[in-house]
């Protein structure tokens, strides 16, 4: 990033909440120099203030990206902004969750727009992002917008727009089903006699390290579930409960994501 042509003609950033410090960190951290960095958000944090990037000055001259990261109710605000701006070669990059790309379309014309949905362990580098582009956007418009959002984690791409609401109802929603399985597993391990600070750091280090060790071995979860489950032991007597096809986490799940994903299409249409 250091001498490419993100850092010659500059990078826009409109909104810079937690998701977008994120990305900001790790593209710094890459080697995109400070003073590329252009940031248009009305409350900056200190942690910004401090980074060396322009602030609230301008979008500057046709930059090479511009990434919306603002929250989707203050868009409206926001896009009449992006309205004026030199367009001459820029990539538009949107982490706004349902915001779909016809929106941006609508204010911005025939421009390479492409629409992301990353999730918030990006806050540690540890995200994935689902991405799609336009019909205005080609493949190097993608290939950039990827090594961007590589800075938070892992990226993918889909097929087409219309598999961004189940994206959203599995990995942008997903991390809350993660953290409230903690919970569920905490309050458990309480249940049978475990004091809650242990039963709390218990539960967290089991999920995260289970999530480590499927990441790393690349094995297929089933198996790893199977290795854990000796016959008759423990672990089969819990996995009966919470692999019952009536009442357990399969039909459970499928309703969760289920419910996302239409709440993603309600919020996409108005």
């Amino acid at each position: 990033m250091q001498d490419g042509e993100l850092a010659r003609r500059g990078l826009a950033l409109l909104g810079c909440g937690k998701m977008g410090s994120a990305m900001l960190a790790g593209w710094l951290a890459r080697g995109l120099p400070a003073g590329s960095v252009r940031v248009q958000d009305p409350n900056p944090s200190d942690w910004l203030k401090a980074q060396g990037v322009h602030i609230n000055e301008g979008f500057g001259d046709a930059p090479a990206v511009v990434l919306i990261a603002v929250k989707p109710q203050v868009m409206g605000e926001a896009l009449p902004a992006l309205k004026a701006l030199p367009k001459g070669g820029t990539l538009f990059v949107s982490v706004a969750a349902g915001i779909p790309m016809a929106t941006y379309e609508a204010h911005l014309s025939t421009v390479p727009i492409v629409r992301a949905m990353p999730n918030t362990p990006a806050a540690v580098g540890k995200g994935i992002t689902a991405i799609v582009g336009n019909r205005a956007s080609s493949a190097a418009h993608l290939d950039l917008a990827e090594a961007l959002l590589r800075a938070v984690g892992e990226v993918v791409r889909l097929e087409s727009e219309a598999q961004m609401d189940a994206v959203t109802g599995v990995s942008g929603s997903g991390p809350a089903y993660v953290f409230h399985m903690i919970e569920c597993l905490a309050a458990a391990g309480e249940a049978e006699g475990l004091a809650p600070d242990l039963a709390l750091a218990l539960a967290r280090a089991t999920v995260a390290g289970a999530g480590a060790l499927a990441m790393e071995t690349g094995e297929d979860p089933a198996q790893l579930r199977r290795n854990v489950t000796s016959p008759n032991g423990t672990t089969q007597a819990g996995l009966a409960v919470l692999m019952d096809a009536d009442k357990g986490l399969p039909p459970l799940m499928h309703a969760t994501v289920a419910a996302a994903t239409r709440r993603s299409k309600e919020l996409a249409n108005g």
